[in-house]
């Protein structure tokens, strides 16, 4: 289900699934010129939206709807817990694998916050499909090594946001955990919450990455193409299927 799920998802988003339609349009011209014609357009028009900051924007700005995290919300939780982004594999400057960006970006705040609170660190990710150690491990040596942050907990199994939150919810529920601070980025932060929650758990958001996807001064500069943008529009699509999958799946445990 997870290998059918992430291959329907990238036949979809963009560049391949602009892609694909323009290609479909150029075989189908021998048969239905119009047709041909239109899907390629189409296509070609699709992606050069997608790639655009205004776009990019537009689609991200109904995600980020959670500010910061409060001195207050941080004192009341009893625990972080810090959700997987991908590794960065073949990094042989520091011995063959390591976190990615997005998840420094996690760590980073994670670190922040556990020293700020004391509080203890959950943390979830499991195998990618290219195989490697699991995220958590890798995010478990990075908040050692670079940030000197113990990890209490290490969820290693899940694949994605719903085994994320359905995999430590026993774990973290027999440490007597109710209320968690969730860091993820924000734009993940609306379906990470409603995950975590349908579990049980009283979830104070601590979102990180408040970024756009590029200039916003000047009419010229919003339309003009750029692969940041293309891949913000990437991020952005994905969260919003992925909130339609939540809402038409549920969660892969019910709440205990």
């Amino acid at each position: 289900m997870f290998l059918l799920k992430k291959t329907l998802t990238a036949l979809i988003l963009p560049p391949l699934g602009p892609l694909l339609l323009a290609f479909f349009g150029l075989w189908l011209t021998q048969r239905h010129p119009r047709i041909g014609r239109w899907l390629i357009g189409a296509g070609l028009v699709s992606l050069t939206l997608f790639s655009t900051p205004w776009t990019a924007n537009f689609l991200m700005a109904g995600l980020i709807d959670t500010p910061p995290i409060s001195t207050q919300d941080l004192a009341r939780a009893q625990a972080i817990v810090t959700l997987g982004g991908g590794n960065y594999h073949g990094a042989i400057e520091y011995g063959g694998e390591t976190v990615s960006d997005i998840e420094l970006e996690r760590l980073r705040y994670t670190a922040r916050l556990a020293k700020a609170s004391g509080l203890p660190v959950a943390i979830s990710g499991g195998t990618s499909r290219s195989g490697g150690e699991a995220e958590s491990i890798t995010m478990r040596t990075a908040l050692a090594t670079d940030f000197g942050v113990a990890t209490r907990w290490v969820e290693t199994t899940s694949v994605d946001t719903i085994q994320n939150a359905a995999n430590l919810a026993p774990i973290l529920k027999q440490a007597g955990i109710q209320r968690i601070a969730l860091v993820t980025h924000v734009w993940h932060m609306p379906r990470a919450r409603k995950l975590f929650e349908q579990q049980g758990f009283e979830v104070l958001p601590a979102p990180t990455g408040f970024t756009s996807a590029g200039p916003e001064a000047g009419i010229v500069d919003a339309w003009l193409p750029n692969a940041d943008a293309l891949f913000s529009t990437q991020i952005a699509l994905h969260e919003w299927l992925g909130l339609l999958y939540s809402r038409l799946v549920g969660v892969s445990t019910p709440p205990q």
